[in-house]
């Protein structure tokens, strides 16, 4: 059998010479430095917020669609259960799930954004923080929360929502409760999560690591027992800010 060899011609070695690689090494170190000093300050921000719920969804529905006031009476249910509802701190389901927690007494936090077109708070939001980079807010989102529930959303959404699932699955962080609403909406993606473990590149477990509800009861129940009860949650006195550390709570 005869085997054709292309050397690769001039454009194509020019092509290659385009491809972006690493930066200086002095842009590099003020990336890293920038990254560095974005995180301290989104944790120095979100350090007295308590243990929280997390809402992802979609910043496009408004205020008359059904996925809204459905957001909204599940952020309200799970504020009166004690926990800090934290959001993207944007428009859309983010601000249902902020009004609700507002609404039920409880407290309301948005983790936001830094966007071409800048993704402005909610009005509902006791505390916020803005992010220039959505892995570091993806961090944040994470590292305050004993449950995680996913609302209708897109590609953001769907990110957040895997990347607590590999968390999850890969022991990062401990098997807090994933809670998707809208059973029609995921419909789809459901199906293919089938198809993944058909395959078996997921576990044949691992489709238990998230509940699919549309009874804001159900999820209700999980949290009280894969959160507050697994985890031994309880009112606790306020911890005091530092001032030598120009803390405020």
């Amino acid at each position: 059998m005869n085997t054709l060899t292309i050397a690769p011609n001039a454009d194509t070695k020019t092509e290659i010479q385009f491809l972006d690689g690493p930066r200086s090494r002095l842009k590099e170190l003020k990336f890293a430095l920038q990254t560095m000093i974005d995180l301290v300050r989104g944790l120095r921000a979100l350090h007295f917020i308590g243990p929280c719920i997390t809402v992802f969804g979609s910043a496009r529905f408004g205020e008359d669609h059904p996925y809204y006031e459905q957001t909204r009476n599940a952020a309200a249910a799970f504020a009166r259960l004690g926990f800090t509802i934290l959001t993207g701190g944007g428009p859309g389901l983010m601000e249902a799930a902020n009004r609700g927690a507002r609404e039920a007494g409880g407290r309301s936090v948005g983790c936001n954004i830094q966007l071409p077109v800048e993704q402005k708070p909610n009005p509902y939001l006791d505390k916020w923080v803005y992010m220039r980079h959505f892995f570091l807010r993806k961090v944040l989102l994470v590292k305050y929360s004993f449950a995680f529930v996913v609302m209708p959303g897109g590609f953001g959404t769907l990110d957040e929502y895997f990347e607590a699932l590999t968390l999850i699955q890969t022991h990062k962080i401990h098997d807090f409760p994933v809670i998707i609403f809208g059973r029609e909406y995921h419909r789809e993606l459901l199906e293919h999560v089938a198809v993944m473990q058909r395959y078996a590149t997921i576990g044949e477990a691992d489709s238990r690591l998230f509940l699919v509800t549309d009874d804001l009861e159900e999820a209700v129940e999980l949290i009280r027992a894969n959160s507050i009860r697994k985890f031994g949650l309880k009112p606790q006195q306020k911890r005091k800010p530092l001032r030598w550390l120009f803390e405020r709570a």
